[in-house]
């Protein structure tokens, strides 16, 4: 058995019982919540390790669930949804899900991913980092999860904060998607590349205008780098 808990949000009835089960076996405290509302208060009350999240959901859909669940919280969360094109994948990203899932999957494929971001995200947490990197008008901070620009707090989700920190931290040096992969969401990851073009146009949206010292570059043909300017 273990500790870990799992809230699914999810209205169609033959999903969350192979959900339940299957998890449940597999050793986790699972609850289930069948609209947007009731998944809310169930994430305040059950405070769940990760959240499996449907996108057509009864009375708040799944994007809003999404967004109030960052306003509080950075426990990782997994879209399980019909929706499959390009935009529904970046939109789910870009309000700070961790993985997108599209129905119909494979229970075992689903089960490897929520362990992968699992591992992830306890490793994180592990992590003991204290150091703030400072350049001009940024400040990071990994342990506390907090970005200041200009000296005020920036709402930020957690892996964008993670992906900018890791670039600041080797500032001047260049690194391929696969390599950004790797090192900030885990090599075990089975996502692809546009996660990391995702994250990187949200970081300079929150970027443009606060210093001509640094940028966040693209170096095309190879992949991003955070450049210190003469």
């Amino acid at each position: 058995m273990t500790d870990t808990k799992i809230l699914i949000i999810d209205d169609d009835s033959n999903v969350t019982e192979v959900l339940k089960s299957y998890f449940e076996n597999e050793g986790y405290d699972v609850k289930v919540a069948t609209d947007g509302m009731e998944g809310l208060n169930y994430f305040k009350i059950f405070s769940p390790d990760l959240v499996l999240l449907d996108v057509m959901l009864p009375k708040k859909d799944g994007w809003q669930v999404c967004r109030e669940i960052r306003e509080i919280s950075s426990k990782p969360i997994i879209f399980v949804t019909a929706k499959n094109d390009a935009f529904d994948t970046v939109l789910g990203l870009e309000l700070g899900a961790d993985d997108f899932v599209t129905k119909p999957f494979d229970i075992k494929v689903l089960s490897a991913r929520v362990k992968a971001v699992l591992r992830r995200c306890q490793a994180s947490t592990r992590q003991s980092e204290e150091e703030v990197i400072k350049f001009e008008n940024i400040e990071i901070s990994l342990q506390k999860y907090e970005l200041k620009l200009n000296n005020r707090s920036v709402d930020i989700p957690p892996k964008e904060l993670e992906l900018l920190y890791f670039l600041a931290s080797n500032y001047n040096r260049v690194f391929t998607r696969d390599q950004l992969l790797d090192k900030v969401w885990g090599f075990d990851y089975l996502g692809d590349s546009r996660t990391v073009d995702v994250h990187v146009k949200r970081l300079r949206e929150k970027l443009e205008g606060v210093s001509d010292k640094w940028i966040l570059k693209t170096v095309w043909g190879v992949g991003y780098k955070f450049e210190l300017l003469n």
